[in-house]
């Protein structure tokens, strides 16, 4: 049975405003390309669409004008303001962007593990205020939260979870009465951290593959088949759970201490270096685990000798890093491990290659290990592009499995 004219319509419409979020501003000549529609028809969908203020007049192609066939149109940017948030356990990061992902305004406040509940909340819904004002936003229309801990698959709530700062939870309820008409989406910063190196990152070309988050905490995200595997109560990557050797005791259901979080975490990884003779810069602009891995390496190049602390360190790690690794891909086999994280990105391909090494050790499945392209920025860049489906779905009426990759 055909679709109906106003079915076909709404249909011809989605598709052009899905090609000009991916492609940017196009003329009608190349959205006629592009779609195979005929050139009447996309006549009649730009001037529908610019009748009804998505799209616009973005400029002209060519190095001369040409009239109306020379005409770039492209989504109205300030129709709709995004904002993402990264809450971890020692502060909050935030970006503002239009609704192209440019980005409007950045900005970050550290927050002290003896900080109270409400100043903290006050602290990160006060830097949320002044880049959305910086930002000359007068509303926000989608704001996507990435926070460590479980996210209910039902209702989308941040669920309690052992060791994080009330100020977490409270966070949220506070930004939505903050912001009553703005939808929020909270989402586990792993699973974000894959979107990110999926959509823009290490694994641009994989459709499954496990990210392993190496920051303050560890954590696994699963892409299964180009989907995200959340799990039944959300709790899919809860890797710093995983009994492993190695370790002074087990896991329990409340502490992950003695799981792969002791082998792992930021702070087992400075303990690691220590162990070796290594400290930390006390100028690193980045973590302190990050900022180890990254001399080790410098210390390895210089030297240019393997038996050296640093390559000892390196190794060690590489070694803790594989037994995680093997778990999974013993379970899963995802065909590909992105070392993610702050850590992740610090090791680059030299830490990848020592973990591939060992892993093909002790796992018989094969598996590529890759490092992060995008390091601990993988949160915000995740939650950002979540907000900007979420947006399209309403403002266009695409939901985001439609809507293509983005390509920059």
């Amino acid at each position: 049975m055909p679709a109906s004219p106003s079915t076909a319509r709404a249909i011809n419409d989605r598709l052009a405003l899905r090609l000009l979020q991916s492609e940017g501003p196009l003329t009608a000549g190349q959205l006629k390309q592009l779609t195979g529609l005929s050139r009447p028809t996309v006549a009649d969908l730009v001037e529908r669409l610019a009748a009804g203020g998505l799209i616009e007049v973005a400029g002209e192609t060519g190095e001369q004008r040409r009239g109306p066939n020379a005409r770039l149109y492209g989504i109205v940017a300030d129709r709709a303001h995004l904002a993402a948030l990264d809450v971890r356990t020692e502060g909050v990061a935030v970006l503002v962007c239009d609704l192209v992902g440019r980005v409007l305004a950045e900005a970050s406040v550290p927050i002290g593990g003896d900080t109270g509940t409400g100043t903290a909340v006050e602290q990160a819904v006060t830097l949320v205020e002044r880049a959305v004002k910086e930002a000359g936003a007068d509303r926000l229309h989608t704001l996507g939260i990435g926070a460590p801990g479980l996210i209910d698959p039902a209702s989308g709530e941040l669920r309690d979870s052992s060791g994080l700062p009330e100020w977490h939870r409270s966070l949220v309820a506070a930004l939505q009465e903050r912001w009553p008409h703005t939808r929020v989406n909270v989402e586990n910063e792993t699973n974000l951290a894959a979107l990110a190196e999926q959509r823009e990152g290490a694994a641009r070309d994989r459709d499954t593959f496990v990210l392993l988050w190496l920051g303050h905490g560890t954590g696994a995200a699963v892409v299964l088949d180009g989907a995200l595997r959340r799990g039944a109560s959300g709790g899919t990557g809860e890797i710093g759970f995983l009994p492993v050797p190695g370790t002074s005791g087990l896991p329990s259901a409340t502490d992950c201490e003695g799981g792969f979080h002791s082998l792992a975490g930021s702070a087992a990884i400075a303990a690691l270096a220590a162990e070796h003779g290594l400290t930390a810069d006390a100028h690193a602009d980045e973590p302190v685990a990050a900022a180890l891995v990254r001399q080790a390496l410098a210390q390895e190049v210089e030297r240019a000798v393997h038996t050296a602390p640093a390559a000892r360190f390196l190794d060690a790690l590489a070694d803790r890093l594989a037994l995680g690794a093997a778990s999974v891909v013993a379970v899963l086999d995802p065909g590909c491990v992105v070392l993610g994280g702050e850590v992740g990105q610090a090791g680059g391909e030299v830490l990848a290659v020592r973990v591939a090494r060992r892993l093909r050790q002790m796992a018989p499945l094969p598996t590529e290990v890759r490092p992060s392209a995008l390091g601990g920025g993988a949160v915000l860049r995740g939650a950002l592009l979540t907000a900007r489906e979420s947006a399209q779905e309403e403002l266009f009426g695409a939901t985001p499995e439609r809507l293509p990759r983005d390509r920059s």
